[in-house]
């Protein structure tokens, strides 16, 4: 079947957002050079709010606009960045992602003015960050830390950190490597030292099911690997059923050789609590394995420690 003439792409109107979907231009571009693309930009009720996400429904802030878009026939494709994308519930009747990219960096980074790591940072120094998994790991680690709530693009935190609301950022590599801002970073944490957030540094290309077209034009970019690490970790979230205010934190990791492991943490806000599995796929495949570690954490009283958090 040949590809569509035209792809009308939606997405989040953010600098951040609209890199990606440069990203997907080209790749489509590249493989189907008759084909046009044009952006559908959706400002997001996440992107518009400023507070506490949990008070919008969490993390669906941040798709539902676009899914609207996409099921209403404004366009064809949407992209997300996964981690954004909920995974205890379904997405939506109607809708189902036709692939996942390669994947990026998976790791945070510190940009910190002075050019100090995370292990020289003194006591009190304030980290702008909002995010849950990173405040309960930096809880539990470098308890002398305080955490700032700091929400807003990656341009605009930056902009925070250089008029004083914070001391020191963390932001993710891929997004600031998206935005041409690499520069800025003084430090890549690894995955031990800071666990990444489920999906990251994976875009998903989500479709209409009946939209046969564009689901296997768009399919032909879509990686092997990023695909079972992203099925292993939205599966292992799936059963977990956490929450927007849940620390949980987590990572599968293809090998050379093809073996596939997940490891995953669930933390109590204040960090003084780290529950935590690690397993190899074997001949399981990715889904199953999500499974298997979720339970492995249920059995360690993951689900009292997240029913126990507020939301």
């Amino acid at each position: 079947m040949p590809a569509p003439e035209l792809i009308r792409i939606v997405s989040r109107s953010s600098p951040m957002a609209l890199a990606q979907v440069e990203r997907v231009r080209a790749e489509l571009t590249a493989r189907y050079p008759a084909t046009r693309t044009e952006v559908v930009p959706v400002t997001t009720s996440g992107d518009r709010w400023m507070g506490d996400l949990s008070k919008l429904g969490g993390k669906g802030a941040f798709t539902k606009e676009v899914d609207a878009a996409l099921l209403a026939g404004e366009a064809d494709l949407a992209v997300h960045c996964v981690k954004d994308v909920p995974a205890d519930r379904p997405l939506p009747a109607g809708t189902t992602f036709a692939a996942f990219l390669k994947r990026d960096d998976i790791r945070d980074a510190l940009i910190h003015p002075g050019g100090l790591t995370l292990d020289r940072l003194p006591a009190g120094t304030r980290i702008g960050t909002s995010s849950v998994r990173r405040i309960a790991q930096l809880a539990a680690s470098y308890p002398h830390l305080t955490c700032v709530p700091m929400r807003g693009n990656a341009n605009r935190r930056l902009e925070k950190l250089q008029s004083g609301d914070a001391d020191a950022l963390l932001l993710a590599v891929s997004g600031l490597e998206r935005i041409g801002r690499r520069e800025v970073i003084t430090e890549v944490l690894s995955a031990e030292t800071l666990c990444p957030p489920i999906g990251a540094g994976i875009l998903a290309l989500q479709c209409r099911e009946d939209d046969t077209g564009t689901i296997d034009a768009v399919s032909a970019l879509g990686d092997r690997d990023a695909f079972r690490e992203a099925t292993a970790e939205r599966m292992f979230l799936h059963v977990l059923q956490g929450h927007c205010n849940s620390p949980i934190a987590g990572y599968a990791k293809t090998e050379r050789n093809g073996e596939l492991s997940l490891r995953a943490c669930v933390f109590t806000p204040d960090g003084k609590t780290v529950l935590s599995a690690h397993e190899w796929a074997g001949p399981l495949d990715p889904a199953t394995l999500g499974t298997s570690v979720a339970v492995a954490l249920l059995r360690q009283g993951a689900r009292d420690l997240i029913d126990s958090i507020a939301h």
